[in-house]
This record gives C-alpha cells, structure tokens and sequence, in this order.
C-alpha cells in the first residue's frame, strides 16, 4: 500500500516474428545458393569478413561450408580460448562445389580481428576493401602494409578488390562493445560506403547470448531483447536492420541441423546477392543490359 508500482516485466518473446523465414525448407535457399551464377564469366564476388577479436568470424566461414558440403567442415582455423585474434594472415577461402569439379563464385577473406590493443591496424582493412592486400600477409599491429611490400597489390583487379563487407560482431557483446572498437567499424563502414561496397552484419553466438533459443532456433525472431540490441546497433553504426543476420555458427556439433542451416543460408544468400550487385554495377556502371 502507497508503495511504487513497479513496471511489468517485458516477456521474453514477441507474439508474432518480426521478420519471417521458411524454417521447413531449407531446401531452396540452398539449391539458390549451389545455381547462383554471375553474368559476367571469370569474375567472382570477394566476401572480406571483419570484426572484433572472438566475434566467429572463421567459424562463419566453417558454418557456410558445413552446410554447403552436407557435413561439418573446419578449414578455416579458430580458437575459442584465445584472447587476442588467432587469425593472422590474410586468408582467402575458395569452396569447391560437391562436383569436385568447380567453385562457388564466391571467396572469403578472413583477416585478423579488431581490438583496442593488439588488433589489426584500421588502414590494413581499408587497404584490403581497395584489394591491395596479397593473400597470406601477415598482418603487423604496429604498422600497417607498405606498398613497398611484395604482399601489396600495386595494380588490383575487380577480382582483388572487395564486393561485400561482413562485420562479423558476438550478439552477447553487441551493446558492450569497447568504444574504440565501434569508431573502428564506423571508419571502415565509412571507408567501404566511399567505395561503394555494400555492408551487412552476421551476430553470432545467439544461442550463448540468449539461452532460450537453445531450446527453440525458430524463435530468434521473437527475441524482443535482441531485436532492441540490433536496432540500437544499427542506429550506432548506420547499418539497416534489413542488413542484419542472427546466426549461430557450427562450434559443438558433429552433425548438421537443419534450422542452423536456415539462419546461415539466409544470411548467406543475401550476401551474395549485394556482392552480386556489386560486381555487376562495376562491370556495367549504366544499368543497361546490351
């Protein structure tokens, strides 16, 4: 009596998603993904994932491949238990179609995370985006890429360069994130718009970060917290929601499951389409179709 009332607390789920996806068939976004073709012969969509230290990146581009090859697949190295980025080297990773006979038309590069300390230097990434970079340079904290270094493509082709940024963010840190590290998106997101390379965000860990989806995937879009989180990092970075992708990466499993597959193909699709238009709009700046 006379007390303050206090505020109901907020259900944990929506009543209804706030964006919809066909969680019973998998089955098309994939054969999407396996018939994508660009117009252009021998040009290819160049997918650079960045994004802080631990975030999933690799385990990103493990995940596509597990679910591309049917199985669970670990090219791309990772380290959970590393404190600083276990990545080091500009890597590409080419994904051979089930065929053996031929490749996606598409590669991921995968770079050294971004940190406060010991991450890699903001100039290397905007370097990369303008495809300067050689595969397997190793990237120096203290200096960035010379172009005096013979890992540094003087004369890059369209195929060098990047069609599509992917910052990759943990979704349990996505509102906790080091200041310094958010300025460091925000300069690259500047970097890749001046370039005209569209961007997106993959959030990882969702699982981790909200245990209730560990009963239920299909329920990541009722998740009222972290629709709230996602709209306040877009907000924060200039990203639109419609370019925001929740998944959850392939990290304990030994089998494949078919609503992981769903969150990570339908991310997956949409990256190659804005890469597509990317590469398109570079071969063809009109629009016209001759």
């Amino acid at each position: 009596m006379g007390g303050t009332q206090s505020t109901p607390e907020q259900p944990p789920f929506l009543s209804t998603p706030w964006r919809t996806i066909n969680w019973k068939d998998y089955q098309n976004p994939l054969q999407y993904v396996e018939s994508y073709k660009l117009p252009s012969e021998g040009k290819q969509i160049r997918i650079l994932l960045h994004g802080p230290v631990g975030a999933g990146k690799s385990s990103f581009i493990n995940s596509v491949q597990s679910v591309l090859h049917g199985r669970i697949y670990v090219q791309a190295l990772s380290d959970t238990g590393f404190k600083y980025s276990f990545t080091e080297k500009y890597t590409a990773y080419k994904i051979q179609k089930l065929d053996q006979r031929s490749f996606y038309p598409f590669v991921f590069n995968d770079i050294m995370g971004l940190s406060p300390i010991n991450g890699v230097l903001v100039d290397d990434v905007k370097l990369a985006l303008m495809g300067h970079v050689k595969e397997g340079y190793k990237f120096n904290i203290e200096s960035k890429l010379s172009d005096a270094d013979p890992h540094y493509i003087k004369s890059p082709t369209d195929n060098d360069k990047v069609h599509i940024l992917v910052c990759v963010i943990n979704a349990d840190n996505l509102t906790l994130m080091h200041q310094a590290t958010l300025q460091q998106i925000r300069e690259i997101r500047g970097k890749a718009s001046e370039l005209g390379i569209p961007q997106v965000v993959i959030l990882t860990k969702i699982d981790k970060a909200y245990p209730e989806l560990k009963e239920n995937l299909r329920n990541v879009y009722k998740v009222a917290s972290l629709k709230k989180k996602m709209e306040q990092f877009s907000a924060d970075v200039g990203i639109p929601m419609n370019c925001m992708f929740p998944v959850k990466n392939y990290s304990e499993e030994i089998e494949l499951n078919s609503d992981t597959d769903c969150l990570i193909l339908s991310a997956l699709r949409n990256i190659i389409n804005f890469g597509g238009d990317c590469v398109n709009f570079r071969t063809n700046p009109s629009g016209r179709l001759d």
